[in-house]
């Protein structure tokens, strides 16, 4: 698989996952064994965070700076660089968080490869990598008319996409969809591919499209080329390694979930998100949750903090608690099928079952 002049020798991309789920060492063993690692951009502030001049009350990053450290994104590359070398290593930096441009340019500096970029629209993506020429730009979608909408405004940089991620609604965190379309026919990832990639091809031949969400094994992997992606993307299979950068009982939360406790609740940015119900979905139910106070800042939508307050959590406090491992507070997302993780495996091992079968 080729994004841009980066040539990826398994059509695997491990999907982004913050807060700290796939930082140096999972996203630099993945590229090692030759899929494309990414590391997640959201709350850098977190990794080592006594180590680099974040500020931090009750022991979270103040505001956006801090949240999203420059020096600690640059020294996590730098990290998964010792890993992987030269191999080619992505970063995924979510289009809603505040600061967008400014993680974007750090990301580039740092030495990323090429930039994945979903939760909203990355009309202006291009902008901010203009100084940097080879990095490779991938925006995610969920609908041919989201690419149609991304070219049309790229036009302007004359740039297009160097490689295009369809998302479908069995993903982790986050959807694309209203609630009542994530369970709708005509939005699952089989169905809505094909538009895509009649639309990529409108603006360039060889734009590689990339199926994620759902994805968990070698037949999925082929079913998806054989519709004709060129990839796929895979995230919450890649929680269940060794090398994972999560805590240790973030990993045991999804080992112990059966597949009913995984489910879409309301999330501060307006979109269902899907993870796994814990002890925090219950403290919201009987008003015992974290009290909402917005320290860090993290995503635009959120308003400072008025959404979160609405809904009755924190994104950034609760995925923060989580990478901590913290199982009372922490918020635990994964895509449907996190309830199949039953043991931890090694990265080599398992892209060697997702690139010659169980």
């Amino acid at each position: 698989m080729r994004i841009g002049k980066y040539e990826i020798k398994h059509p695997i991309i491990q999907g982004g996952m913050g807060v700290g789920i796939s930082w140096d060492k999972l996203a630099g063993s993945v590229s090692k064994e030759g899929g494309l690692g990414v590391i997640s951009a959201v709350g850098t502030g977190y990794y080592k965070s006594d180590e680099f001049s974040i500020k931090t009350k009750k022991d979270k990053p103040v505001d956006v700076v801090n949240f999203y450290s420059k020096e600690a994104l640059h020294t996590i590359v730098k990290n998964a660089r010792k890993i992987c070398a030269d191999a080619p290593l992505a970063c995924n930096i979510l289009h809603a968080i505040n600061d967008y441009g400014r993680v974007v340019k750090d990301a580039c500096e740092a030495g990323i490869n090429i930039i994945i970029t979903g939760a909203g629209l990355p009309t202006n993506m291009p902008e901010y990598t203009k100084n940097f020429p080879d990095v490779a730009l991938v925006p995610i979608v969920s609908s041919a008319r989201a690419l149609k909408l991304i070219c049309k405004k790229w036009k302007r940089y004359d740039k297009v996409p160097d490689a295009v991620i369809v998302e479908g609604p069995k993903s982790g965190g986050h959807q694309g969809f209203t609630y009542e379309q994530c369970f709708q026919e005509e939005y699952q990832l089989e169905n809505i591919v094909g538009p895509v990639i009649e639309e990529a091809k409108k603006w360039g031949d060889d734009i590689p499209i990339i199926a994620a969400g759902g994805i968990w094994d070698k037949n999925d992997i082929d079913k998806f080329l054989s519709l004709g992606c060129a990839g796929v993307q895979m995230a919450t299979r890649f929680i269940g390694t060794h090398e994972c950068d999560v805590d240790i009982n973030m990993k045991k939360v999804l080992m112990d979930a059966k597949e009913e406790d995984i489910k879409l609740m309301k999330s501060p940015v307006g979109l269902p998100a899907r993870a796994v119900m814990t002890n925090l979905q219950a403290s919201m139910q009987t008003k015992t949750a974290p009290k909402v106070a917005c320290i860090s800042n993290c995503v635009s939508p959120c308003n400072r903090g008025q959404e979160a307050k609405i809904v009755g959590y924190c994104i950034a406090d609760r995925l923060g608690a989580a990478y901590k491992g913290d199982m009372d507070t922490g918020l635990f997302f994964t895509g449907s099928n996190g309830y199949k993780i039953d043991k931890l495996i090694s990265v080599h091992e398992l892209m060697e079952k997702l690139t010659k079968g169980e």
